[in-house]
């Protein structure tokens, strides 16, 4: 009999949609053929997910649920938009997003926690796609926890409370009054929402990011046929441009469109007679990074067509 190891049991909940549990019993029942074990599930009625499992999920909602100096974000994808607007969807990623803020923000252990009213959040997503018809997935989740402070959640264009298509954390680390760090650490989300900066501090920008482009910048410069110290000059002034373009803390604030959003910070701080320190920020917009199907509806009909 094979082993029933951990990545197995992954492989089988990948392709069939059953919780974990599930997995492991018909694995234990077919001696590890994944494939007998796929059969098994279907016999047992716990595969209803397995045929929607290749399609592809871009679609759905961002769950964003924070308190006090902890915040949770997690993304939930389904196949359309229509599903996002379903009820049961949203209550769904509403709870499984304060499930994730339980557990840290680790997807892994948000799948398999439990969920409310019974079973597991990766069991309810299963019986979610049985009843709705659409494949669904959780594809990620993260948190931002301070000492002390505040972790502020914020949605843009909320479809409902705590849910949209752009949800973002920010953390703000501090001993001052909550009211006035959740007030600040709000406008700042919004910020984020709406310029989308890569990095927190210059610090934390991606080296690779930064070494190219400084290449490019470099190029451009030397172009211009000046001495190398002028190049120089000239490379470091646009790499501050730069810098203020993708960096959070050197951005100019959306709120009043001149103060940096580093100075803002400070202001405050002074206003509260105590350090704040913004600490961080996530911001997940829906569906970024996956590549959408295009779908060829007359090539599909005619498919069907040949089937039939």
């Amino acid at each position: 009999m094979a082993e029933i190891t951990a990545s197995l049991v992954k492989e089988l909940r990948d392709k069939t949609g059953a919780g974990m549990m599930d997995c492991k019993k018909a694995l234990t029942e077919t001696s590890g053929d994944i494939e007998a074990a796929v059969d098994w599930l279907r016999k047992k009625g716990l595969a209803a997910a397995a045929k929607k499992a290749g399609r592809i999920a871009a679609e759905g909602l961002v769950a964003v649920a924070a308190s006090g100096p902890r915040g949770a974000v997690l993304e939930v994808n389904a196949e359309t938009d229509f599903v996002a607007r379903n009820d049961q969807f949203q209550a769904f990623a509403a709870a499984a997003a304060g499930v994730a803020l339980s557990v840290g923000g680790d997807l892994e252990k948000t799948k398999v926690a439990a969920f409310p009213g019974g079973g597991t959040v990766a069991d309810k997503l299963t019986n979610l796609v049985a009843t709705i018809g659409e494949n669904m997935s959780l594809r990620r989740s993260a948190s931002l926890a301070v000492p002390a402070g505040v972790v502020v959640s914020y949605i843009h264009n909320a479809v409902a409370p705590g849910l949209g298509k752009i949800g973002v954390l920010v953390a703000l680390e501090s001993t001052g009054a909550a009211d006035r760090l959740s007030a600040l650490g709000k406008q700042i989300a919004m910020h984020v929402a709406a310029a989308n900066p890569s990095a927190l501090d210059i610090g934390s920008v991606d080296p690779s990011a930064l070494e190219r482009e400084r290449a490019i910048l470099s190029e451009q410069a030397a172009a211009s046929g000046k001495p190398a110290q002028v190049i120089e000059k000239m490379v470091e002034g646009r790499l501050r441009k730069f810098y203020e373009e993708t960096v959070l803390l050197e951005q100019v604030f959306v709120v009043d469109g001149e103060s940096r959003v580093k100075d803002v910070v400070a202001g405050v701080a002074k206003e509260l007679g105590t350090s704040v320190k913004l600490a961080g920020f996530l911001r997940y917009a829906l569906g970024e990074g996956v590549e959408k199907k295009q779908e060829d509806f007359a090539a599909e009909v005619a498919a069907q067509l040949k089937r039939d």
